[in-house]
């Protein structure tokens, strides 16, 4: 065995050895603390690309979620305006039956005409929500999916002014008043809002089974596998020390080179 004064190859060899298990010991604790195995691009580029990929198209299906959980207040809110207004319709039918019976006060009759049909102008005025008018002949687009879904529920409903503005004169008019048309209408515009629901319904469950697919990618990709790392890091330690006690009896082989010139 040859000894060198000015350089120790086998000391040099040793650190090297404890440097690459201190590196990989701290790489298993990092993973163990984030539980991540991967935190950077520089641990897996292709995963960490392609989850971040992910991770971003997660959070967009999410919003949408959101969105479709909007559009289904705007429906359920339309609707139950809406059934409120076929009920009244229904009522003022039966007043209007009633005034063929010569027995029934007329008057009354065409009060309680008006007074329905107040209600159901009040109704198809002030159904908003955020200042959103929910009955009116506009689109409204929710973002909601792969499409976008546009509900326009006015323009199912058509336009009942003539018949309403004849129901809330209250007189005569009102209890011969043809609401045929309106009532037609307005069960056209809540079956409407019944598809749309089912549109969103269905557009629900696909986003919520794509989020679970892309979390479980996402999970495969960046979860750390704990009780692997856990035992990397700790032969990691036991590395560390082993390797930290040759590294001081390299050090010290050298010296044995004085006990020539003893």
């Amino acid at each position: 065995m040859a000894f060198s004064i000015n350089s120790n190859q086998g000391a040099q060899a040793v650190y090297n050895a404890l440097a690459k298990t201190q590196s990989t010991t701290q790489k298993a604790q990092l993973k163990l603390a984030t539980a991540k195995k991967v935190n950077s691009a520089s641990d897996d580029t292709s995963g960490w690309n392609v989850g971040k990929q992910l991770e971003a198209a997660t959070l967009k299906m999410k919003s949408q979620l959101s969105n479709i959980s909007s559009a289904k207040n705007f429906l359920n809110t339309a609707e139950t305006a809406l059934q409120q207004v076929y009920d009244k319709l229904n009522q003022i039918q039966s007043k209007q039956e009633d005034a063929s019976d010569p027995l029934k006060d007329a008057t009354s009759l065409q009060n309680d005409v008006k007074t329905l049909a107040d209600e159901i102008n009040t109704i198809l005025t002030n159904t908003k929500i955020n200042g959103t008018d929910l009955l009116a002949s506009a689109g409204n687009t929710f973002a909601a999916g792969a499409t976008n879904v546009t509900i326009n529920i006015g323009a199912k409903s058509g336009d009942n002014s003539t018949a309403l503005t004849a129901l809330r004169a209250g007189d005569a008019g009102s209890l011969t008043q043809s609401i045929s048309t309106f009532q037609s209408n307005i069960r056209t515009a809540i079956t409407y809002i019944g598809n749309q629901s089912q549109v969103l319904d269905s557009r629900e469950e696909f986003i919520t089974a794509a989020i679970a697919n892309n979390d479980a990618s996402i999970a495969t990709i960046f979860d750390a596998d704990a009780l692997g790392e856990q035992m990397e890091a700790s032969k990691g330690q036991i590395g560390t020390q082993l390797a930290t006690s040759m590294m001081g009896q390299m050090n010290a082989a050298p010296q044995q080179l004085l006990q020539l010139f003893r």
